[in-house]
């Protein structure tokens, strides 16, 4: 992947359709389509195959999640896509649905104030392009709040280690974030794994699936 990468964008808000898109092209990305509305987003991406779509959750013609149903319909007819979703509110069950779709390419849920934090919104737009997966850290916060099952089994290092993994942090960003070794956090992810039931697979996607217990308690 070169260091520019086309994006598809679907939100119904002129405004801020076009603030993503001009800002995205201030850091050498190409929008190579912004649309309005769930069916010309399909349209968009039949198209131009870019590397990541952005995609607001509610769009016309209902408002409630047409977006959302159209990037996971994206995904299931190309599982290598990535898709970042924004969303006004923290609405946990539409995360968890589109952390749950397609498999193999990077997938985020951001909620819409993070657009304003211009260099962590691009920064997430890029790690879900390069296949990670990013869960916005107000989600996280939420979620921290609340003792969930089978979260109770993990250490509270081990839930540390798990909301970091849920916003996207590479094993090298969160042992710079706790300040411990790249192999104590490794130790860390590979005991709360296990904790979680998630043994090894050939696809190696235990993190992922880690960070659906971590939103659906």
């Amino acid at each position: 992947m070169s260091d520019g990468l086309r994006v598809v964008i679907a939100e119904d808000g002129v405004i801020v359709r076009e603030g993503v898109s001009g800002m995205l092209r201030r850091f050498g990305h190409e929008v190579v389509a912004a649309v309005g509305d769930a069916e010309k987003l399909r349209a968009a991406v039949a198209e131009h195959q870019p590397d990541v779509v952005v995609t607001d959750v509610r769009m016309p013609p209902g408002f409630s999640d047409e977006g959302l149903q159209a990037a996971i319909a994206l995904r299931a007819a190309d599982p290598e896509l990535p898709v970042l979703v924004l969303s006004q509110y923290v609405e946990q069950t539409y995360a968890a649905e589109l952390l749950d779709s397609g498999r193999g390419a990077g997938v985020g849920y951001l909620l819409k104030d993070r657009i304003g934090e211009v260099v962590e919104f691009v920064d997430a737009l890029v790690a879900v392009a390069r296949g990670r997966t990013v869960v916005d850290p107000e989600v996280v916060r939420q979620l921290l709040s609340r003792r969930q099952a089978p979260l109770y089994r993990l250490t509270a290092r081990e839930r540390e280690v798990l909301a970091l993994m849920a916003e996207g942090r590479s094993n090298t960003a969160i042992a710079r974030a706790l300040v411990v070794s790249e192999a104590a956090v490794a130790k860390h992810i590979n005991s709360l794994l296990t904790k979680l039931d998630l043994p090894p697979d050939a696809d190696d996607h235990r993190r992922v699936r880690a960070v659906l217990a971590y939103l659906r308690g």
